[in-house]
């Protein structure tokens, strides 16, 4: 029998759109780690550095049309790994992520369940300390990771449910819902977002947005309409 290694693999699946800025660091956050079978990065239409930065980084590169639930089911075609693990371009994985999820897949039952990371942002301010309390109540109470804790399913399970929806904005809460809350797991790590939109737009005002955004979803508005009110 071989290493634990040599029997599970992850394809990483990353969408990108103009992420020249946050990407190095989230790739950086990935590399030497055993579990990885392969990085895709999965563009949308980029027009700064994003391509070169993930070729240089030994990424596989997917382009199409923009859209993230579109480069995200494109990604996952592409992906040739046993496990998927879908992660936002602006996410840091924290140090011992790995650790954390090599135990998530040693599960007997982990192939019939979905891990998101905990929420963490790359900000020192007390606002996002309350944030990211908002989030971990959500996850826990209402069961909603939304896609900047990553994803970490089987391709069986993906596959299973019908994978992303192809749609620009809510795919992330559209395929947490199919899976249910049985099927939701919380790893053990960190997965660190930028601040970048909550110190831009401030931490009442973004996630006031976000969670109109989500009202509407809820009420039935079609994620192209919402994804002009998200910006």
């Amino acid at each position: 029998m071989g290493t634990f290694q040599e029997q599970k693999s992850i394809s990483i699946v990353i969408p990108t759109l103009d992420a020249a800025a946050e990407l190095p660091g989230t790739l950086a956050a990935l590399a030497g780690s055993a579990l990885i079978r392969e990085i895709i990065v999965s563009d949308g239409g980029s027009r700064d550095d994003t391509l070169a930065i993930a070729d240089a980084a030994g990424a596989r590169l997917v382009t199409g049309p923009p859209g993230r639930g579109i480069q995200l089911i494109a990604g996952a075609a592409a992906a040739t790994g046993e496990w998927l693990l879908f992660l936002h371009a602006d996410c840091r994985l924290a140090p011992g992520w790995d650790k954390a999820a090599a135990e998530f897949i040693a599960d007997p039952d982990a192939t019939d369940r979905a891990g998101y990371f905990r929420f963490a942002l790359d900000d020192p301010d007390p606002a996002a300390r309350r944030l990211e309390r908002i989030v971990a109540w959500r996850c826990r109470v209402l069961a909603l990771p939304y896609g900047d804790q990553g994803l970490l399913i089987a391709h069986s399970l993906y596959d299973a449910v019908g994978g992303f929806a192809p749609i620009p904005l809510m795919e992330d809460i559209d395929l947490v819902r199919r899976l249910g809350r049985r099927r939701l797991v919380p790893i053990a790590a960190h997965a660190i977002s930028s601040a970048r939109r909550y110190r831009s737009e401030g931490y009442l005002r973004r996630p006031l947005r976000n969670l109109l955004c989500l009202s509407l979803y809820f009420a039935g508005v079609p994620p192209r309409h919402i994804a002009r009110l998200y910006g």
